[in-house]
C-alpha cells in the first residue's frame, strides 16, 4: 500500500510518496516541481543511518537511500558498540571483554557490509564507520554532531511493556535527546 508524505521546508510543499515495486523494494516518487527546487534548496544534505543489522536497520538504510537519491543528500552509515556493555572484577574480566569486543567487532563488520550492498545496489555511494561509546544512543548523536548530520533515519524494534523496561530503547533515548530531524522506521 502507497505510503505518502507531505514535507515543507524553506517555504517549499514538497509531496512524497513511496510505492512497493515489484521486487518488494521502495521507489520514492516526487511530484511538481521539487526536483528543481530541491536542487537550489537541498532538504537533507547529511543523513545519518544508525545500523545494528537487524532487518529493521536494513529498513531504515531503504528510506535513506530513497531520500539520499532524491535529495542529492550525503549517506553515512553507522554501527555502534559499547565497549563496556557489562562489568565485572577480576582476570576472568579481561578475557570476556576481549572476546566480547571481538565477537561485537565481527558482528559490526557483517551489519556494515549488508548495509553498503544495500546501498550500492540502490546506486547511493556511502560512508560506513564503527563508532565506539559507552552508550549506543550517546554514540549515535557524537556522531551526528561530527558528521554535521540533518537527517538521522533509524530503525526501532516496537518493543513494548516488559521487554522494553528491561532492554530499553536506543530509538527513545536518541529521540529524547536529539535536535535533530528524525525519521523512525519501524519494523
Amino acid at each position: 500500500m502507497p505510503q505518502a508524505w507531505i514535507l515543507s521546508y524553506a517555504g517549499i510543499r514538497i509531496a512524497i510518496k513511496i510505492n512497493d515495486s515489484d521486487a518488494g523494494k521502495r521507489d520514492l516518487e516526487l511530484r511538481g516541481t521539487l526536483k528543481r527546487d530541491c536542487k537550489e534548496h537541498i532538504m537533507f544534505k547529511h543523513i545519518l543511518v544508525p545500523i545494528d543489522g537487524s532487518s529493521t536497520s536494513l529498513q531504515a538504510i531503504d528510506k535513506a537511500s530513497g531520500l539520499a537519491k532524491a535529495f542529492g543528500s550525503k549517506v553515512t552509515a553507522i554501527y555502534v558498540i559499547d565497549p563496556y556493555p557489562f562489568t565485572g572484577v577480576g582476570a576472568d574480566f579481561a578475557l570476556g571483554q576481549d572476546q566480547y569486543l571481538g565477537a561485537a567487532r565481527a558482528e559490526a563488520s557483517a551489519a556494515m557490509d549488508a548495509a553498503s550492498e544495500r546501498l550500492k545496489t540502490a546506486g547511493v555511494t556511502a560512508e560506513t564507520s564503527v563508532v565506539e561509546a559507552h552508550a549506543v544512543w550517546r554514540g549515535i548523536l557524537e556522531a551526528a554532531e561530527r558528521l554535521g548530520a540533518d537527517l538521522l533515519i533509524m530503525g526501532s524494534h516496537g518493543r513494548r511493556g516488559l521487554e522494553k523496561l528491561v532492554l530499553g530503547s536506543v530509538t527513545q533515548s536518541v529521540l529524547s535527546h536529539t535536535k535533530i530531524t528524525t525519521l523512525v522506521v519501524r519494523g
